[in-house]
């Protein structure tokens, strides 16, 4: 097995602030936005949106849940491994609003399909966007794109794309490991 830093420590703070930027371009004061960070590696990159837009560009305010689409997934009863579910954490209706989901890694799309699916019983979103920190953008299986990237990589079936965050994994990077 090897591993390659596909990004530093310093480039992921680099590429949240940029993110951050252009959520700030599009949804300015975030009145009619919310951000759905997807359970459980999307929640680490949510929190650290939200704090970038708060401590640095002074936003208040911002509505931030956590979505769990385990039970949505089209292949939830297709493994051996039993699937764990999350906490879904969403205390707003998204009725009528932006909706914002976040994700670590867009891979095959599957989990973005599920999210679409399990955020309708919260409302019905006016408008659903994708934040990814990776979009891997060879090995999707559904028709779904970013709409924000940090880095798009092209890593082939035996490579998988690990996404490691100071408050849980000890260090902000991201490793494409071959096994």
């Amino acid at each position: 097995m090897s591993q390659k830093v596909l990004l530093t420590s310093k480039e992921v703070h680099i590429i949240l602030h940029r993110l951050a930027c252009q959520l700030i371009e599009n949804h300015l004061d975030f009145s009619n936005t919310v951000l759905i960070g997807l359970q459980p590696r999307g929640k680490y990159l949510a929190e650290r949106i939200k704090q970038i837009l708060e401590s640095d560009y002074q936003i208040q305010d911002i509505k931030l849940g956590f979505l769990d689409i385990t039970f949505f997934r089209d292949d939830f009863r297709r493994g051996e491994k039993t699937l764990e579910a999350n906490k879904t954490q969403i205390d707003f209706l998204v009725e009528d609003k932006k909706v914002v989901f976040i994700d670590d890694v867009l891979y095959t799309g599957r989990s973005i399909n599920a999210a679409l699916t399990a955020i309708q019983s919260f409302g019905r979103p006016s408008e659903v966007e994708l934040l990814t920190l990776i979009d891997r953008r060879f090995s999707r299986h559904l028709p779904i794109q970013p709409d924000y990237r940090g880095r798009q990589v092209d890593a082939i079936n035996n490579e998988k794309v690990i996404v490691k965050w100071q408050e849980n994994d000890g260090e902000d990077a991201v490793y494409l490991v071959t096994k």
